[in-house]
């Protein structure tokens, strides 16, 4: 009866998938992320990146020791007028780009510890579902900045 355990647990761990864990890098690429710079603390800011990946993932979720919280919002326009919509996860589909960018999607700083001077840059922290955590250096352009320049962005979602 011992010998028969014995050889099943062999099998069973034996016939287990061998994996090597794979660093977000190399799966993920966070690019351009940057902010633009607020004028008071106790507004919220938004942030926005550009983000690729060779296998489907999804944006789980997103921190920063600048902010009490950080939020994924679409954008949802009804005619004139634009609303902010919380996203529970956001999917990043294989070999695809996803832009957030301003009047689109976008991460939301909630609760800032100071404010955003133009010239700094903070780290965030994107969790993803299968790829793990990734710490980017996020840039703090001008209040009217509209993007990085010279940036590898391509077509978002």
């Amino acid at each position: 009866m011992k010998k028969t355990m014995v050889l099943l647990m062999a099998i069973c761990l034996t016939s287990l998938p061998v994996t090597t864990p794979v660093a977000a890098e190399d799966s993920v690429r966070v690019l351009d992320a940057w902010a633009r710079a607020s004028i008071l603390a106790s507004r919220p800011a938004a942030a926005y990146a550009t983000i690729e990946s060779v296998s489907d993932d999804r944006l789980l979720g997103v921190t920063t020791p600048t902010a009490d919280q950080v939020m994924i919002h679409a954008v949802e326009k009804n005619g004139d007028v634009s609303r902010m919509k919380p996203v529970g996860a956001l999917a990043i589909p294989a070999g695809k780009r996803v832009t957030l960018a301003p009047g689109c999607m976008h991460m939301m700083l909630m609760g800032l510890h100071d404010k955003l001077d133009e010239g700094e840059t903070f780290p965030m922290t994107l969790s993803f579902e299968k790829s793990g955590e990734i710490t980017v250096e996020v840039s703090v352009l001008g209040i009217a900045a509209n993007g990085p320049e010279n940036s590898e962005r391509g077509a978002g979602q």
